[in-house]
């Protein structure tokens, strides 16, 4: 049985992966998933969070464990696993990137981010230029981020995203081969994703080839829409 520890994406929290630890719980598996700084529970300002302190509470985490866990991380917090492999890749069983951002040593999520000309993301962001963060503008969050999802869980995000802090996504990655090139990395791509296109994922993916690519036919929340499919995949590693 392994330990897996699951990381939400922009704007969520713990709260996005309800469906799918219980299922890997019932499985025998130990489930853990977190509130990074200044999403869900965590109620860090967004001027204070940076990638550091994300990756610090990820690593606390991982330094209390006795045996190496599977990171799975959805989109902008690949960057997040990634960074904690580099300081920590003896703790770390396999990296799994939930149509993820994938971000080569020396560039940063927005780098990419500002490359993908088919995400309905950039264009429909407003920012708080005095609490740092910046926000999905609500008229698109079915089409880009729950467009296979039902109509619960599109009122649930209405009530549960937070503002994203600025700093991580525009911080740069200090990655080598020789601690996070040595952990085993899987990628699982969503066919149908209009946050981060499988244009980009695929143009991820080949710059850092992974040891295995997973295509689910989904939008860009699987954790939602399919969480028996997405489970069986992550059981199946």
């Amino acid at each position: 049985m392994s330990t897996f520890i699951l990381l939400h994406g922009s704007w969520h929290g713990a709260w996005n992966w309800h469906k799918v630890t219980p299922l890997l719980e019932r499985a025998g598996h130990k489930a853990m998933a977190l509130d990074l700084p200044g999403h869900g529970r965590d109620w860090t300002p967004a001027s204070e969070v940076t990638l550091a302190s994300c990756v610090d509470k990820l690593c606390a985490v991982l330094d209390a464990l006795a045996e190496p866990a599977v990171l799975v991380a959805h989109s902008r917090n690949g960057i997040v696993i990634s960074q904690a492999a580099e300081y920590l890749p003896d703790k770390i069983k396999t990296l799994v990137y939930l149509a993820a951002y994938l971000v080569p040593n020396g560039q940063s999520m927005i780098d990419l981010a500002r490359t993908d000309s088919e995400s309905l993301v950039l264009p429909n962001l407003t920012f708080n230029r005095e609490q740092h963060s910046h926000e999905l503008r609500e008229e698109v969050f079915r089409e880009a981020l729950y467009a296979d999802c039902s109509d619960e869980i599109v009122a649930l995000a209405r009530t549960l995203l937070t503002p994203e802090p600025d700093a991580p996504g525009a911080t740069r990655l200090q990655l080598s081969e020789e601690n996070f090139g040595k952990v085993a990395r899987v990628y699982i791509e969503c066919l149908q994703d209009r946050a981060v296109t499988p244009s980009l994922q695929k143009r991820m993916y080949s710059a850092l080839p992974c040891k295995q690519v997973i295509s689910m036919n989904t939008s860009h929340s699987p954790f939602f829409s399919v969480p028996d499919e997405l489970t069986a995949h992550l059981m199946a590693l």
